[in-house]
């Protein structure tokens, strides 16, 4: 939850009288935390006008290797310059599982113009919200994670060997999962475990990333986290810094946390579903209709309860879903998991309580009205929450400006995504087509974002293509080195 009160720059050295450092990071386009520790004496000094960080990281990948082309933002003929990280005071927290030592969040500044960089995420997802702030609007939003869990072998711990370690040597499949066997929603599967999973329901409380539902789902190892609802800024941070928490916990227990989207052949991948809703300055929901203000004249009983201006935000988010590919499945594996039959959405599609379409429209009479809701159910675990709030946010703005109409029918209880009655067309099988159509003149995702943020995370995406396509997998040599 956000502080009860503003803090500003003349609370920080009462807030901070007992400590003598500070812990800040900010946010890479892979969602990834970058960040340092400095004195207090340092933070105080720049608390209100921002310090410079090194740009590399919007230039380098989720390893530290530089992008095979060269991007605006970091290059080396800018020299890789600074650009300006300032605090947001707002985000101040305690890390329990570090002493305590105080905590906030950075945001990325150009050093010439003082504007957000266009990758920033937190910039994106500020600079997207103003346009409904500027209406009178906010928005809220809900975080929903899946995620494998496994634990290094005993004997390898011993010699305090990683899970990365692990794996330089052995093939993936013989790390073991923390717990065998199809168990969703067990009460008894944490408690061979129990330390683990109570210590990661408490920090998340302690860190202010509270935990709404905490259970195993379907799949070895895994658990799902439901995320306490809130205000749309501040869920996109408390879903980044829900994965600092389970890591940075699971490092006591030997435990390797895995928020990639589809881990493990044959078994089904880690969602990372988002609700949202759009409210007014009272925080009432503009989405729904009470149970008695029914439409009698709804294109679909789906929507009979849909206010029209929940109706345009939804057939936004489904004429441009296509063209944001990219930012909802931001990997080459994210496409691993989006595939038929696996409980995941392959098409453009939306429906009532409908769990396998794209769009899961929440709303009376299933719900309350103050309810009503979406949830996007495109994205995986391995998402940049930033960027899939913004996305969403951004083209159902768009659909709402542009008084769009749904451009697809609903998918009945019964019917299947891909199915004769889906007619939604099919959203992109591989990275390579996503980025394609994302970068392309005219995408939607450059009438809503930009050509700078399109052009410079399109080029982070070209980079992974280019890793995957250079790439030789255990699949490969299995299959063709005694044969071929």
């Amino acid at each position: 939850m956000p502080p009860s009160r503003v803090i500003t720059a003349d609370d920080l050295p009462a807030l901070l009288s007992s400590d003598n450092k500070v812990k800040v990071a900010g946010i890479d386009v892979d969602g990834m935390l970058r960040g340092k520790l400095m004195s207090k004496q340092k933070f105080l000094s720049i608390a209100e006008s921002g310090f410079g960080f090194c740009s590399v990281i919007f230039g380098w990948d989720m390893h530290d290797l530089v992008y095979q082309r060269e991007l605006k933002i970091s290059n080396s003929e800018n020299g890789y310059r600074d650009v300006v990280a300032v605090p947001d005071l707002s985000s101040y927290r305690r890390i329990p599982w570090e002493d305590n030592v105080p905590f906030f969040l950075v945001s990325f500044f150009d050093p010439d113009t003082m504007k957000p960089i266009c990758a920033c995420p937190r910039g994106l997802l500020k600079s997207t919200l103003e346009k409904l702030q500027a209406k009178g609007m906010g928005a809220m939003a809900g975080a929903e994670y899946e995620f494998f869990q496994f634990k290094v072998p005993s004997s390898a711990l011993e010699t305090q060997t990683s899970a990365a370690k692990f794996l330089s040597d052995n093939p993936p499949h013989a790390l073991p999962s923390l717990t065998e066997g199809m168990f969703g929603y067990s009460v008894t599967r944490p408690v061979q475990n129990k330390d683990y999973y109570y210590e990661v329901f408490e920090n998340c409380a302690r860190f202010q990333c509270d935990i709404e539902g905490w259970h195993t789902e379907s799949g070895p190892g895994v658990y799902e986290a439901a995320l306490e609802f809130g205000e749309i800024a501040e869920m996109a941070d408390r879903a980044s810094l829900f994965k600092y928490v389970v890591k940075s916990t699971a490092t006591k227990y030997g435990i390797t946390p895995c928020f990639m989207a589809k881990p493990r052949q044959g078994l089904p991948g880690n969602s990372g579903h988002m609700h949202i809703s759009l409210v007014d300055g009272s925080n009432k929901n503009l989405f729904g209709r009470a149970a008695d203000d029914a439409d009698p004249n709804a294109p679909w009983p789906d929507v009979a309860h849909l206010s029209d201006l929940g109706r345009h935000f939804l057939a936004g988010i489904l004429d441009g879903l296509p063209d944001v590919m990219p930012l909802v499945a931001p990997n080459v594996n994210s496409y691993k998991r989006l595939v038929e039959n696996f409980w995941a959405p392959v098409t453009v599609s939306w429906g009532l309580e409908h769990r396998a379409a794209s769009i899961r429209l929440i709303a009376p009479p299933t719900a309350k009205a103050g309810a009503t809701r979406f949830e996007v159910r495109v994205g995986g675990a391995d998402t940049n929450p930033y960027y899939v709030l913004a996305a969403v946010l951004a083209l159902g703005w768009r659909g709402v400006e542009r008084e769009l109409a749904i451009p697809v029918p609903p998918l009945g209880r019964g019917e299947e995504v891909g199915s004769s009655a889906d007619g939604g067309v099919r959203l992109a099988r591989s990275l390579r087509e996503a980025n394609e159509r994302f970068m392309r003149k005219g995408s939607v995702a450059r009438e809503v974002f930009g050509d700078d943020f399109v052009d410079h995370y399109g080029g982070t995406r070209e980079h992974e293509i280019r890793l995957w396509d250079e790439a030789v997998t255990d699949w490969e040599v299995k299959r063709y080195i005694e044969t071929v």
